[in-house]
């Protein structure tokens, strides 16, 4: 059995029998064909040789903790550390950890480090290469046969097709075509078929007319020692004087002689060899022995010294030398024509069972629909250096908390029009810096079909919606943001894809389980979208490098995994839930789901320390914010659906004096283990676009039949909304507070995007900034909105600890709680108001108001008296603290107290 040991250094940094990644710094590799000479100790033996490990352990001590068979690592360890005993879903989660485990090893199988499963853009799409030429890949496993069309070669399936015999297909299923650059008229191929350009650069150093032989002969002088090269440049030697001795004129003239003629093996001549040179000087030369093992299937063994193998292994190959050759963009240009221009459009053909189909690639990153309403196409983005966006501000680092303005490019304008990317960038981001917010989400901004559809049925993964402009004004947006001071996050949607076959991933190959669950699993139970395949390695492939495309690619800060309860279990989340442990680990658990949002967490935070992810679950999955180290799923924060829904009900459904105080705390609170990680708002994009109506448009609408008039029942709207924020804002716990676009000024009416119910009309599909502009009810609710921002930003008010509620009335519905030094007092009661209400303090001292939802700036009544803004403590024990504050509180109001002054008692 032979082994070859190479003398290029190599570096491993991932075993698939370690329990966690450890990640190097990734770099862009294009291959290369370097003309060198390269060196390899050649190793044979008789023996199998193990596997070479990291490191050497005593075989009797092993890593092991209480319950984790790894060092650091517990299946279940957050169901230790809470206290919870359940069989069933502990066995299940020590399955799923072994399976998470096999997958690795499967994934190190075909991958050099796991990590590059989530570059699969690198290679997949249509690229430029160095060596002048595209090169276009993608999987389709049920093909027959792949051809790129394109307005570049006239829409033929014939002239750009993968070839077999050149890598044009694989066993995994994957198409490989290579599109040469077409050679201007009067100008020459090049000398070197591997000559390399530099695509961004107008001039390299190739450029000088450097002579290739003199960089090989300057590359070899400096990578090869005084001798080392004997054998390159006397490789015949030895086979010449085998011929001489069978076919020289000494040589035997008949069979007979030359059966008789004594050829010596290697070994005897190698001793003659060392023998006639042993007292030569020393040289560079490796000293080598030759073993013989004594085995009828050994021929020999080389062993050399082991100082000499490590100096040669640790020399890096002279691939710098290459660069000198690498001419520029100009000599690129002056010579060829791009064989598929920025700007091209293009599909892909495939001729399968089914007959011939023509698929938008999957990896395209840009696309456009056909005017005439026919099949789309993807446009080659591929701009000049002069004319690509070039980025002009980094990230800004991650707040310890989170005030999430979530927004629809599509709707942010005034204008009953779908706005741009330039619109939202230029009009929206300045408002949402202004409004104190530190983080944009961005919903439907991923590319899909039906605009109605709000971008939820994602057709092109890694392409932006086309609607709203091209990849480099989305860019713009994404750096402007950043400019800012703002994160910019992204809801994306892996849980399902558009069963579209025109356009999207649907019948890809022609083929019906190319990236997708076969039979019904493959459908939404409910919606009709495709349900991903996640057990597939390609389809994982797929999907983690989306992540890390919009993270490379546009600098995207986090992502909102949308509707994980779609993905996770077979019935699609239609199911009703108890909280029993059995139903998050029955038969209808998709464990490859599980597993796929474990690899996601893992890859992202590995490879993008500072990423932030989201988990959007109803059934409230357990360990979803739980390290997957101790048996979780790695979110760093999840979404507390369940708080608009409470108010939701509350407004529509139970009248004001019957509000149950003690159902919005503990629905606020959620649950206490993972408070810090909640995020929560009063309401999103659900309760405007999924056919409801806006809190706003509940309240000060015609739907409000609590009040007798007008006036009043806006007085009655605009308090209730700012007591939810408020509360909302401050007593969840979370350190994540999100706000759709629009809320903050309490938008009138409801999203309704173009669809045939309303004959395509825009009218609701909008924004009215201009409300903003006018004194008056909008102004005073953003300027209270703004203000509990600055609360969240100055006052650190939901990046404290958890808050701690000590009054808590369900007669007089009044709340009251600590969070640090903030004191928080809400008065929920519609009619009632108190003009000395005792609430109990730790601390003796001087509180002040510093924010009041009663005040005539928010368009309150301004009924607290401006002598009762400063607060003293009396010694009295209420709500089991030792002092206690006499306060006014109006009905439906709150107010913001704080510690300014410590007394000493």
């Amino acid at each position: 059995m032979a082994s070859v040991v190479s003398s290029t250094k190599i570096s491993f940094s991932i075993c698939p029998s370690e329990p966690s990644l450890h990640f190097l710094p990734h770099s862009n590799f294009q291959s290369i064909n370097f003309r060198t000479k390269i060196r390899l100790t050649v190793k044979c033996t008789a023996t199998n040789q193990p596997r070479q490990q990291h490191s050497k352990k005593d075989p009797k001590k092993k890593d092991k903790n209480e319950e984790g068979d790894e060092k650091g690592v517990n299946p279940v360890g957050f169901l230790t550390r809470l206290g919870i005993t359940h069989k069933q879903f502990a066995v299940f989660l020590r399955e799923r950890h072994k399976a998470f485990k096999d997958i690795k090893e499967e994934i190190f199988k075909r991958q050099f480090m796991v990590k590059d499963i989530a570059y699969g853009f690198e290679l997949l799409g249509l690229h430029r290469h160095p060596e002048h030429r595209m090169d276009f890949m993608d999987w389709a496993p049920g093909a027959r046969y792949c051809s790129l069309v394109g307005d570049f070669n006239d829409w033929s399936p014939t002239e750009n097709s993968a070839r077999e015999g050149l890598l044009g297909h694989d066993d995994y299923g994957y198409w490989f075509v290579v599109l040469e650059d077409k050679l201007r008229e009067g100008e020459e191929p090049d000398e070197l078929y591997f000559q390399q350009y530099n695509y961004m650069e107008d001039y390299d150093k190739g450029d000088s007319g450097v002579d290739i032989e003199e960089i090989f002969q300057k590359a070899n002088d400096d990578y090869w020692e005084p001798g080392e090269d004997e054998y390159m440049k006397n490789r015949f030697k030895v086979p010449a004087k085998l011929y001489e001795q069978l076919f020289g004129p000494n040589g035997p003239q008949t069979l007979e002689e030359l059966e008789e003629t004594p050829l010596e093996d290697g070994e005897t001549r190698y001793e003659k060899w060392k023998e006639q040179h042993k007292d030569d000087p020393p040289s560079n030369l490796p000293s080598m022995h030759v073993i013989d093992q004594g085995k009828e299937y050994d021929i020999f063994n080389v062993v050399s010294d082991p100082a000499w193998l490590e100096k040669i292994r640790s020399k890096e190959p002279p691939l710098p030398y290459w660069l000198e050759i690498r001419k520029g963009r100009k000599a690129w240009l002056k010579k060829y024509s791009p064989a598929v221009p920025h700007g091209s459009k293009y599909r892909v053909y495939f001729n399968t069972p089914s007959g011939p189909l023509e698929r938008v690639p999957a990896w395209a990153t840009y696309v456009q629909p056909d005017p005439d309403g026919k099949q789309a196409y993807a446009i080659h983005w591929e701009p000049s250096p002069e004319c690509a966006y070039k980025w002009k501000y980094t990230a800004p680092k991650v707040s310890k908390s989170l005030r999430i303005y979530e927004c629809h490019v599509g709707i942010s304008g005034s204008e009953p029009k779908i706005a741009s990317f330039s619109d939202f960038t230029e009009k929206v981001l300045p408002h949402i810096k202004e409004a104190g917010y530190n983080a944009i989400q961005l919903i439907g901004v991923v590319e899909h079909k039906d605009y109605y559809t709000v971008g939820y049925r994602v057709t092109n993964f890694f392409a932006v919606s086309s609607r709203y402009g091209t990849p480099d004004d989305f860019k713009r947006l994404v750096d402007e943001a950043h400019g800012l001071g703002l994160l910019v996050f992204l809801e994306i949607v892996h849980s399902y894809a558009a069963a579209d076959e025109m356009v999207g991933l649907s019948l890809f190959d022609g083929s019906n389980d190319c990236y997708f669950q076969t039979g019904k699993r493959g459908h939404h139970k409910f919606w009709g979208t495709r349900m991903f395949k996640y057990g597939d390695q390609e389809v994982l492939q797929f999907l983690l490098s989306n992540l890390n495309w919009w993270v490379v690619e546009y600098q995207i800060d986090g992502f909102q995994f949308h509707s994980l309860s779609s993905m996770i279990y077979t019935h699609n989340g239609f199911a009703s839930f108890t909280g029993d442990l059995e139903e998050y680990c029955n038969q209808y658990v998709d464990k490859d789901a599980l597993q796929y949002l474990m690899f996601a967490n893992e890859l992202l935070h590995a490879i993008h320390p500072n990423i932030i992810t989201i988990a959007e679950d109803a059934t409230s999955y357990p360990g979803l914010c739980e390290p997957i180290s101790q048996g979780g799923l790695g979110f760093d924060y999840y979404v507390n659906l369940s708080v608009s829904e409470m108010w939701l009900s509350l407004l529509q459904t139970v009248p004001g004096h019957e509000w149950s105080m003690s159902k919005i705390v503990s629905t606020l609170m959620g649950n206490k283990h993972y408070a810090d990680k909640m995020l929560v708002y009063a309401e999103n994009h659900n309760q405007s676009i999924s056919g409801g109506q806006s809190f706003a448009e509940i309240l000060f609408g015609e739907a409000n039949k609590q009040s007798s008039g007008s006036e009043a029942g806006v007085l009655r709207g605009l308090a209730v909304l700012k007591m939810m924020r408020l509360i909302t804002f401050t007593l969840s716990g979370g350190h994540a507070y999100l706000n759709f676009m629009g809320n903050e000024f309490g938008h009138p009416k409801r999203v309704e995007f173009p669809m045939q119910s309303n004959n395509f009309s825009y009218s609701l599909a909008n924004r009215q900034w201009d409300l903003l502009t006018n004194v008056g009810l909008h102004q005073h609710l953003f300027s209270f909105d703004k203000d509990l921002m600055s609360l969240g930003e100055n006052q650190k008010a939901i990046s404290r600890g958890f808050p701690n509620v000590h009054h808590l009335d369900d007669t007089t519905m009044v709340i009251a709680y600590i969070r640090g030094p903030l004191l928080f007092v809400l008065n929920f009661h519609p009619t009632n108001s108190y003009p000395t209400y005792n609430v109990g303090v730790e601390e003796a001292g001087e509180y002040q108001i510093i924010l009041n939802t009663d005040d005539e700036k928010y368009g309150g009544e301004g009924l607290i008296d401006a002598g009762k803004y400063l607060q003293r403590t009396v010694v009295g024990r209420v709500d089991g603290c030792r002092y206690c504050l006499q306060l006014q509180l109006p009905s439906r109001s709150g107010q913001v107290y704080k510690l300014t002054r410590i007394l000493r008692v």
